[in-house]
C-alpha cells in the first residue's frame, strides 16, 4: 500500500510541472496531488479529432451506423488526423496501426512506424512545430515496435501510442502523418485527438516543439547536436537511437549543454547511459521518467539500442539559447585504435539519431530537418549477405527434414532444419569472398522451444562457442562469431548440432542468413589483423 501511496504521489507531482511546463499555473502546489487539482475550476471546452466513421452526406457528423473507424494511407500521401482553430491546446494523442509483418489485414505487409512522419503546425506557419517519425517521437526507434510506460508518453503492449505533452496554439494546429514508405501503406490507421478550446493565451506562453535530426554515422571531431536553438524556453525531453558500426561499448561519450553565453559547456554530463539515468551500461527498461525499450545485443557490430530521457522535473532552462550535445567516444577494439590497443576513450563512428522535445516562446532557429523515409532507413553495413533460402540447402545437410518457412519480417523467409537427433546432423551454407579486406561474421538465426544447440565450423575450422538456439518463444538473433580478413575464395559454413537445451522439445534450427559485415575504414587503413592467420587463433573481438 504504501509503495503505491508513493507512486501515487511521484505520478501527480510529475503531472502538475507538465503543465507548468506548458504555459499553465496550477490553482494548487503542484505537490498537492491530481485529485486536488481536479476539483479546481477548468478554463475553455473540450473537443476531440477523431478517425471515427463519417455520413457520407454529412462529413462532420459520425456515422452511428458504420465501425470503419479507420484509415488507409498510401505511400506518399498525406493524412490530416487533426484541423482546427484556437486558441486551444492539444492535451492527448493517441493513434495505432497494423504492424509490418505480413497478417490477414496487409498480406504484403505495411508501413513500419520509422516510415510515418509525424507533422504538427502551428498558426499556419510553413515550418512545422512537430518534425518526426511517429516511432521516434513515440520513444521507439529503428521501425521496431516495444512497450513504453512513461510520463509523457506510453505505449502499450507496443502498439497503442499514446502522449500527454500539452501543446498549446492561439490561431491554428494542423496534426498530419506522411507515409514515406517506398510500397506499403499505412493499414488501419486509428486516432484520437483531445484538446481543449480556450478563451485565449497568455503572450508568455511556450509552444511544444519536437524534432528529429540524424548522422550516418557521426561527424568526426564533432560532438552529436541534439538541439541548438534561440530563444527562452525550457528543454524536457530526449529520444535517442544508436545502430553501433564498431565492436565493444558505445555509451562513454558526455551529454555537454550549452546555455545562454556559455562558451563551454556549463552542464557536462558522465557517460551515455548516466545521462538516461542508468549506470554500468544500459538494459531494456521503462521507468516514468527514463527508459531504454530496445537493446539488443552488447558489443557487437550492428547492435541496436534506443533510450529516452524526460526532463519533467527537471528540465534545462534558457533564457537567450540552447546548444544540447553529446560525445560519441566509447571502448573500441584495437585493429581500430591507432596504438593498437583497447581503451575507453575512443571517438567511434557509430549511427546516431535522436528527437528533442522543448518549450520555447517565438520561433525557434534549429535549422534541422527530417529526412525521407528512404534516408532514414539505416544504411546496410553486410559486404556480403547469403540468404540461406536462395542457397541449395537440399544438398548440404545432414539427417532431417529441410524446407523454406516464411516467418516473421523476413523478407525472404528462413531454412528450417528438422533432425530427429544430434547424430549426424549438420547443415551447410556455402559463400565465396572476392577480396581480401576486415570482416566480421554473423549469423542471423531463428531461437524457438524445439531447436537445439549447434557448433559453427568454417572450412573445417572451429569458431565461436557453443550456440543454443533453445527459446521459449520465436524470435530473431544475431550470433556473432568472428572478425577476420578472408583471402579471396570459396568457403562453407557447417552448422553441426551436438545436443538440445534440457528445456528444448527438439532438434531443429532456423537460419535465415549468413552474414560478412564490413569493418570501419580505419581498420583496413591501419591493417594491424591484416596478416594474422584467423585459422590458428579465431578472433571475436568484444566477446
Amino acid at each position: 500500500m504504501m509503495r503505491r501511496m508513493r507512486d501515487a504521489w511521484w505520478y501527480a507531482a510529475a503531472v502538475a510541472i507538465l503543465g507548468v511546463a506548458a504555459g499553465y499555473v496550477w490553482p494548487v502546489p503542484a505537490m498537492a496531488g491530481t485529485m486536488e487539482q481536479l476539483a479546481a475550476a477548468k478554463e475553455g471546452r473540450s473537443k476531440r479529432a477523431t478517425s471515427t466513421a463519417r455520413l457520407k452526406d454529412k462529413p462532420s457528423e459520425c456515422d452511428p451506423n458504420s465501425n470503419s473507424d479507420n484509415r488507409t494511407i498510401k505511400p506518399g500521401q498525406t493524412h490530416v488526423l487533426m484541423d482546427e482553430k484556437g486558441p486551444g491546446a492539444i492535451t492527448h494523442i493517441w493513434v495505432t496501426f497494423l504492424g509490418p509483418e505480413p497478417q490477414n489485414w496487409a498480406p504484403k505487409g505495411a508501413a513500419n512506424h520509422q516510415e510515418m512522419l509525424l507533422r504538427i503546425f502551428y498558426d499556419g506557419d510553413e515550418r512545422p512545430g512537430v518534425e518526426a517519425p511517429v516511432g521516434d517521437f513515440f520513444a521507439n526507434c529503428f521501425g521496431e515496435r516495444r512497450s513504453v510506460v512513461s510520463i509523457p508518453v506510453i505505449v502499450e503492449d507496443a502498439d497503442s501510442y499514446n502522449c500527454f505533452w500539452r501543446m498549446p496554439f492561439r490561431k491554428s494546429c494542423r496534426v498530419e502523418i506522411t507515409n514515406q514508405s517506398e510500397d506499403k501503406n499505412i493499414a488501419l490507421l486509428y486516432y484520437n485527438i483531445d484538446w481543449v478550446k480556450l478563451e485565449k493565451l497568455s503572450e508568455d506562453t511556450p509552444y511544444f516543439y519536437a524534432q528529429y535530426k540524424q548522422e550516418y554515422p557521426v561527424e568526426q571531431g564533432k560532438d552529436y547536436v541534439i538541439l541548438e536553438t534561440e530563444g527562452k524556453g525550457h528543454y524536457v525531453g530526449t529520444v535517442m537511437a544508436v545502430r553501433t558500426r564498431s565492436p565493444m561499448w558505445f555509451g562513454e561519450g558526455d551529454e555537454k549543454i550549452y546555455i545562454d553565453d556559455d562558451a563551454k559547456p556549463s552542464i557536462w554530463g558522465t557517460g551515455t547511459e548516466d545521462y538516461f539515468l542508468s549506470a554500468w551500461g544500459l538494459q531494456t527498461t521503462s521507468t516514468p521518467f527514463f527508459g531504454t525499450p530496445y537493446f539488443d545485443q552488447w558489443g557487437v557490430i550492428g547492435g541496436h539500442t534506443s533510450a529516452y530521457r524526460w526532463h519533467v522535473n527537471d528540465p534545462f532552462v534558457f533564457q537567450k539559447r540552447i546548444k544540447v550535445t553529446i560525445e560519441h567516444f566509447g571502448w573500441i577494439s584495437p585493429d581500430e585504435n591507432p596504438e593498437n590497443k583497447t581503451d575507453s576513450w575512443n571517438e567511434r563512428q557509430d549511427d546516431y539519431s535522436s528527437v528533442a522535445f522543448w518549450y520555447q516562446t517565438g520561433r525557434p532557429t534549429f535549422t534541422a530537418r527530417a529526412p525521407g523515409g528512404k534516408e532514414r532507413k539505416l544504411p546496410s553495413l553486410e559486404r556480403i549477405k547469403v540468404y540461406a533460402t536462395e542457397t541449395d540447402f537440399q544438398k548440404n545437410h545432414g539427417r532431417g527434414e529441410i524446407r523454406t518457412q516464411p516467418i516473421g519480417t523476413y523478407p525472404k523467409g528462413h531454412v528450417f532444419y528438422r533432425p530427429e537427433s544430434a547424430e549426424g546432423a549438420y547443415v551447410e551454407f556455402p559463400f565465396t569472398v572476392k577480396e581480401k579486406e576486415p570482416l566480421h561474421l554473423v549469423l542471423s538465426m531463428t531461437r524457438a522451444d524445439d531447436y537445439g544447440q549447434y557448433q559453427a565450423t568454417l572450412n573445417g575450422v572451429k569458431i565461436g562457442g557453443t550456440m543454443d538456439f533453445y527459446n521459449e518463444k520465436i524470435d530473431n538473433w544475431e550470433y556473432h562469431l568472428l572478425d577476420f580478413w578472408p583471402d579471396p575464395g570459396n568457403y562453407t559454413l557447417r552448422l553441426e548440432c551436438v545436443g538440445r537445451n534440457r528445456r528444448s522439445a527438439g532438434y531443429g534450427i532456423g537460419i535465415e542468413s549468413v552474414q560478412l559485415r564490413e569493418r570501419r575504414p580505419r581498420v583496413k587503413q591501419w591493417g594491424f589483423d591484416k596478416d594474422k592467420n584467423w585459422k590458428e587463433k579465431p578472433i571475436l573481438y568484444g566477446d
